[in-house]
Parts: C-alpha cells; structure tokens; sequence
C-alpha cells in the first residue's frame, strides 16, 4: 500500500487524484508552480510544494523539479493526471529509475501507443478495425498523391506524433494534397519535434467513440462502455455522455470485447481509451489515450466505479476489483467542459472569480478548483470546471443537465455556459442526432447571422 503519492498535474484532475488518496487513507502532495500557489489543490492536498515558475516547462514539465519533490516529500508513487508529462515514456522510465511508481501503463505501452503509426500495426494484430491508410509514414508529395489516387479523395494527413488537432490536414483533391501534406508535416515539426506524417481515409459524417478500458497488467482487462465525444470544436471535446445514443446494447459488447482482449493480449496495466471513428455501422480506430481522459466522470457515474481509485489499487500490484459480468450500464450521464472563454471567437479569459456558486442535487457533480476570488491565470488550459450529470436515462439527465447549468454561477470572468444553454434548445442535440462536423458547422451559421 503506498503511503504518499504525489500528484504531477494541476486544477480539477490533481483535485480529483488528492481526493482519491484521501478516501484511500494515503497522503497526497501537491506540487504548484508559482502561479498557482493559492490554487485548491494545492490547499487541499497534505503537503504542497512549489516546482517553478509559471511557464509549464519550468515547473509542471519539469522533470528533475518533480522528481525532487518526490525525495523531499517522501511520496513513493506519481500520478500524472492527463497532459503534460501523463503520456511522456521517457518521464516514465525516469520515475520507475528513481524507485518510484508511475500510476499507468508502462513506458513501453505509452510508446507503442504514442506514436500513431506503431499504434495503428499493433490494433491491426491485436484484431482492432482501422481505417484503411497509407502502411506506415509517407515521405513525399509523390507517395502521398498515389494514396489519394488509390483510396479516392477525401484523405486525411496526419502527424506521426500528433495530438489534439495539431498535425491534421484533410486533402479534398489532388489539387489540394501537396499544401495539406507541407502543413501537417510543419506542424508535426513545430508542434512534436517530429514531422512524419501518415495518410488515411477521411470519413465524412463519422461520430466519435471512445471505449474506456482497463488492465491490472496480469493478463486481465475490462471495458467499461463507449463515450459519445462528437461535439468538438477544433477537434476539442466540449461534450460528452455516456453510453453512445447511436450505439446498441449488442454493438457496446462486441467493440467492447474486442478492445478489451486486445488489451488482456498485451498485458496492460491501468486506464486508457481506445478512440474510433463510428460510420455506418463501423468502427475506425485512430488512436489510443494511455492515461486517464477528461470525460471519465461519465463512465464512472454510469457504472459506479472510481477509476482514480482503481489507478492506484493497479499500480500497487492489486488484481482489478471487479470482472467484466460486474460491469452493468445504469442510466445516462453528460459531462459539459467549463471553460474561462469568451465567446463568440472562445477567445480565453483568465480573471478573477467574484462570486462562485456551484449546482448540486440528485445527480449532479461538478469537478473544479474554482472559489471565490479565486485569481485564474492565463499561463495554463482553459479548462476551469466540468459539470457532469446522471440519469435515469437521457431524457432525465439532459434535463438536469439544464437544471444544473441554470443553478452554477462563475461571475468575473466569461466562460462557455452560455454555449451549453443554447445547445440544449437544439432538436439534434436533444436527439442525438449528431456527427463530429455537427458542432462547427452550427457555430458557423450562427457566425454567418
């Protein structure tokens, strides 16, 4: 049983992983740039201690500073939270180096998962779907163009090493191919230090799904269902719920299955998701998250599990706490992101927190730092709260959804509850009917009024 583990993340998430250790009876520290000295993970964990400036690569990307806070507080294990260092091999050998636990996979499973083309042959061997694409990393204009030819336009580039929408560029024609193919591949360079690129087949009307699995690193794993993503902006989730509205009961099982002995194959250890594109029927698979995501809130409430809980258990060599005959769907649960942005260009909005005041309720969960005259600052993500709610079914929990976002008060500052409300009176949302290019082409109508 560990007795101290310190959290190497910030806001929510490091709020969240403090909470665990406390229901666990295990101390937590919590290590704070200098920007976030007053923030509520820092006033909530056991022991705190300052890594840096704010800039994150001279404080939360901080290797050497995060390992010394590890000997100073004594804390044997580390939970990366998702971001910055959570998916970071070389952080992880590091840390297993200095005697320490890593709460996640190895440092061998984040490798192979991190680069997309290794990522994409091993789904392929393991019996995963993949969208048809180029075999392995394309090298010019000339192979890219032939690729276009002989899986018909649209194709999509995307950066070997890519991530969050940086590196992905969609070629509608030939004509197109040689710009897309320069911009992902300067964008794979600036933004991962690594321009290769690979080419595949664009879907055009796909939702986005993504199975949670887990694994003790015994040879045993679990899925915990699919979480429909397909609201994004920028290829950014702003809304997410669970299970799927356009996935069956019998759909969930086999793709769960599937991703889950893919999982037990190669013996991996803690959370991660398996995302896909979903289009007729068929699934895609573009890449795997070997971390904890941000929407994990759902998945919880719909199965009533901690999955923070189930990190650590794992991590200290603990067989998982249930099977897969344990793992029942009850009801529905809808994560919306609150984000400090101004709209209508989600321009951010750091600022100071006059008057905070979060919902409750049957159902309703809000996971935030926020207080009030809490100062945000404008070095970091977004991202300050996630409001999640649980019903019966979706019906009931769109409702309290509304319910709750009409109860939750950040003054001071602007943020996207404004976005919520007005996507809660539209028939699609309200339906589910929705694809993952629903979103920006509403925000672009509504730009055009």
């Amino acid at each position: 049983m560990f007795d101290k583990i310190l959290i190497a993340n910030r806001g929510e998430i490091a709020l969240r992983v403090v909470r665990a250790c406390r229901e666990m009876g295990i101390q937590s520290v919590a290590v704070h740039s200098t920007a976030d000295s007053d923030a509520m993970h820092v006033r909530m964990a056991d022991e705190a201690i300052c890594i840096g400036p704010p800039p994150s690569t001279q404080s939360y990307l901080s290797v050497p500073a995060i390992i010394s806070a590890c000997e100073i507080s004594g804390a044997q294990a580390i939970h990366p939270g998702y971001g910055f260092l959570s998916e970071n091999a070389s952080f992880v050998q590091i840390v297993e180096d200095h005697d320490l636990k890593f709460i996640g996979p190895s440092a061998e499973h984040i490798r192979m998962m991190g680069d997309k083309i290794t990522a994409k042959d091993t789904m392929k061997e393991l019996g995963v779907p993949c969208v048809p694409g180029s075999e392995g990393g394309v090298d010019s204009v000339e192979e890219a163009l032939k690729i276009g030819e002989d899986f018909g336009y649209p194709v999509i580039i995307k950066a070997t090493a890519g991530g969050g929408g940086k590196g992905m560029k969609v070629a509608n024609s030939a004509e197109e191919m040689p710009t897309a193919f320069q911009t992902a591949r300067a964008e794979g360079k600036s933004n991962f230090g690594n321009s290769e690129v690979y080419i595949e087949k664009y879907l055009t009307l796909p939702r986005h799904i993504e199975v949670q699995i887990f694994g003790d690193g015994k040879g045993n794993a679990v899925h915990l269902g699919e979480r429909d993503c397909s609201l994004q902006r920028r290829h950014q989730k702003v809304f997410e719920e669970a299970p799927g509205p356009a996935i069956s009961a019998e759909t969930r099982a086999a793709i769960g299955k599937t991703c889950a002995d893919a999982m037990a194959k190669i013996g991996y250890s803690g959370a991660g998701t398996i995302e896909f594109l979903y289009e007729n029927g068929e699934f895609y698979f573009i890449e795997m998250n070997t971390r904890l995501q941000v929407e994990h809130p759902v998945t919880e409430a719909i199965f009533g599990v901690d999955l923070v809980r189930e990190q650590i258990r794992v991590a200290q060599g603990e067989s998982l706490s249930f099977t897969q005959d344990d793992l029942k769907v009850n009801g529905h649960a809808i994560e919306v992101r609150i984000n400090a942005e101004r709209l209508p260009d989600f321009a951010p909005c750091p600022g100071r927190i006059t008057q905070y005041h979060a919902p409750g309720g049957l159902g309703v969960r809000v996971d935030s730092g926020l207080y009030d005259g809490y100062s945000i600052p404008p070095y970091y993500d977004s991202l300050i709260g996630k409001l999640i709610v649980h019903g019966r079914d979706r019906p009931e929990a769109l409702a309290r959804l509304n319910r709750a976002l009409g109860e939750l008060i950040v003054d001071g500052i602007d943020t996207t509850v404004p976005l919520f409300h007005a996507l809660l009176a539209e028939p699609d949302i309200l339906s589910g009917d929705y694809t993952i290019h629903w979103l920006e082409e509403w925000l672009a109508k509504l730009a055009a009024k």
